[in-house]
């Protein structure tokens, strides 16, 4: 068994308050047992315009890097660190115009033992108050999926709109992963519309735990947040949920659960395209 934690965020353009309460909430899913923990997206910074210039201080100073491997660290959790703008590919290239937004991943010593670069980009028209996204103009795609082996099973990660690709979960099932997380900011409108019906999904056709950290409110005037973080089983069943605000979820992940689902019905075995 492993107890995981989910973390739901109201980040803003403030990055030592973001990481502030960050601090706070890492140590609370700590105090509850987590052994694992997500944050979500741009947890430690959300305005658009100061994404480029905190990727090239990223890629210089790693501040962001050296918060989370602290907390990983000081609080023995594994922490799959959300995302934050880095203007640096995985093989040390310098990016001039563009950022990735980066994913880390450290176990409960501090060490990184992963990286995910977010592989789809939010290029979409929303009939919300800020209208339409274009990641494409500030972020460059990553290209490899990731996964992590862990003490308690094999972990694969996702960011946001990742979501929305099935092919990308299919492949992290193929690779070995009982355990997904998905660090998120979803608007609130296709928040509404998708958010539980894609996770659920995931979850139930790969057959995995699903772990999705959210961003949950109003960070400026015209952009809102869905939230609702929760931890999926995987027959699809919701086992924690966080509606809107800061906050933490915790659950119990149980491997004979996955064995159970998995056995009784061999989807993955099934497979003829």
């Amino acid at each position: 068994m492993i107890r995981v934690a989910a973390i739901q965020m109201v980040s803003g353009g403030n990055l030592e308050a973001n990481l502030g309460q960050a601090r706070e909430l890492i140590g609370q899913a700590a105090e509850q047992g987590a052994k694992l923990v997500v944050l979500p997206e741009n947890f430690a910074l959300f305005d658009t315009s100061a994404m480029q210039e905190a990727g090239r201080r990223e890629a210089e100073q790693g501040v962001v890097q050296s918060f989370l491997s602290q907390q990983a660290r000081d609080h023995g959790v594994w922490l799959v660190g959300g995302s934050t703008p880095c203007a640096q590919r995985p093989d040390g290239q310098l990016l001039e115009e563009r950022v990735r937004s980066t994913c880390w991943v450290f176990d409960d010593q501090g060490q990184v033992v992963g990286r995910y670069d977010k592989i789809h980009l939010f290029d979409v028209e929303v009939e919300d108050g800020h209208g339409r996204y274009c990641e494409s103009q500030i972020f460059e795609p990553g290209e490899e999926p990731l996964l992590v082996e862990m003490p308690w099973g094999k972990l694969g990660v996702a960011i946001c709109y990742d979501l929305r690709f099935p092919e990308l979960f299919r492949h992290l099932r193929e690779l070995g992963a009982e355990m997904i997380a998905l660090p998120a900011a979803f608007t609130q409108v296709t928040g509404e519309a998708h958010w539980h019906v894609l996770l659920r999904a995931r979850a139930i056709e790969n057959q995995c735990f699903v772990i999705a950290s959210g961003q949950g409110g109003w960070h400026s005037e015209r952009r809102q947040t869905y939230g609702h973080s929760l931890i999926i089983d995987p027959w699809g069943l919701v086992l924690a949920e966080h509606d809107t605000g800061p906050g933490v979820v915790v659950a119990d992940l149980q491997p004979a659960r996955l064995e159970e689902v998995r056995r009784r019905m061999p989807v993955q075995q099934h497979r003829r395209l």
